[in-house]
């Protein structure tokens, strides 16, 4: 019993040795660093085989307050958690970062009716469409116009 565990640590060793080599080799690391990344590389593969691996979870975020969930909607835009960049539609923005509009919500603690898209964008967007005819009911007389106009019986 003492041989495999033994022998388990010493291929964990030297798995660990060849992870920390490939991921220097192709990484600037200060040789300072190289002992704590050995170590940390190490337990991850002995917490992996014992079953007490951490999950790959992303790290908690900060919530925003109140005050910066007013503030990051401006009539010009809508300020990124994620980056604090300014931008007048946020769904391309998650979309690059792995996220869609619910989950981003969930995230940050926004609240279902957090807008994806930047007020004044959304009312010159909403008077185009209106201009071009877009949104109105059709009348009820031009509609029966132009079904009783249909293509006539075969005699």
């Amino acid at each position: 019993m003492t041989e495999n565990l033994d022998t388990q640590s010493t291929d964990f060793l030297d798995l660990a040795g060849d992870i920390v080599s490939a991921y220097v080799s192709n990484n600037p690391v200060r040789p300072s660093d190289l002992p704590d990344l050995i170590r940390s590389v190490h337990a991850a593969l002995s917490g992996l085989s014992n079953g007490t691996a951490q999950s790959a979870a992303e790290p908690e975020v900060e919530k925003p307050t109140a005050a910066q969930v007013r503030k990051s909607v401006t009539p010009e835009g809508i300020v990124s958690f994620l980056d604090g960049r300014t931008y007048k539609t946020l769904k391309r923005h998650l979309t690059g970062h792995g996220l869609n509009p619910q989950s981003y919500r969930a995230r940050f603690g926004l609240s279902a009716d957090y807008p994806m898209v930047a007020p004044e964008y959304a009312a010159r967007r909403s008077e185009l469409a209106k201009s071009i005819g877009l949104g109105r009911v059709a009348d009820r007389g031009e509609d029966e116009q132009s079904s009783a106009k249909g293509r006539k019986k075969a005699a």
